[in-house]
């Protein structure tokens, strides 16, 4: 009997140290448990203990915060740098872009230009090539000692213009041509010339 109070006495006394242990902790901070043993501490009129240490804590938490903030606000630095360097590179693409389009536009206008010049002179080559045939029909269909006085009137160009066409016109009916006849009946003097020019130039409406 003695044995088994001793026992009982050791056990209630190893309860006792181990709830003072956990006590103790709780008032550490190093656990929390005062909320199960509120209820006994009610019962006997008490109020529960706050921890001393989890105060002592809190600057240590405002140090991590602090920390953290500090971190994000480099994160945000970082990033207000990149979107920077993003903006400066989309704004000098943004100005070569306009370069080029300013350069394209010019060439587009030159070319433009060039197309207008080209047509304004195709289309006098027509008229003057229009102009040329008929002038070879008509002189066609003249005598010939007609035919000539009207080409000793005209500039060497002119009369060689002719003398082409007739050529063409006899090449695409199939007839004789009265170019070298017409060339005979002219002053010997300008007939020359303008057989020189003939040989001497390409075929040319200019």
């Amino acid at each position: 009997m003695k044995s088994l109070g001793k026992s009982i006495v050791l056990i209630m006394l190893i309860i006792i140290m181990a709830l003072g242990g956990l006590l103790w902790f709780d008032y550490l901070g190093v656990v929390h448990i005062k909320s199960i043993f509120t209820p006994v501490y009610r019962i006997f009129g008490r109020t529960p203990p706050t921890s001393t240490v989890v105060t002592s804590t809190r600057p240590l938490v405002a140090d991590i915060d602090t920390e953290r903030l500090e971190r994000q606000r480099e994160s945000l630095d970082l990033l207000r740098e990149e979107l920077d360097r993003r903006e400066d590179e989309i704004s000098q693409k943004e100005k070569l872009n306009e370069q080029i389009a300013t350069e394209l536009s010019s060439r587009e206008k030159s070319l433009e230009e060039r197309e207008k010049t080209f047509n304004l002179a195709q289309k006098q080559y027509d008229d003057k090539n229009v102009n040329i045939e008929q002038i070879a029909l008509n002189l066609n269909g003249m005598q010939p000692a007609a035919a000539v006085n009207i080409l000793v009137a005209m500039d060497d160009q002119t009369v060689i213009d002719v003398f082409r066409k007739v050529e063409e016109i006899a090449r695409r009916n199939g007839t004789s041509s009265m170019g070298s006849y017409w060339l005979s009946l002219m002053p010997s003097e300008r007939a020359a010339e303008i057989q020189r020019k003939m040989l001497s130039k390409p075929e040319s409406l200019q």
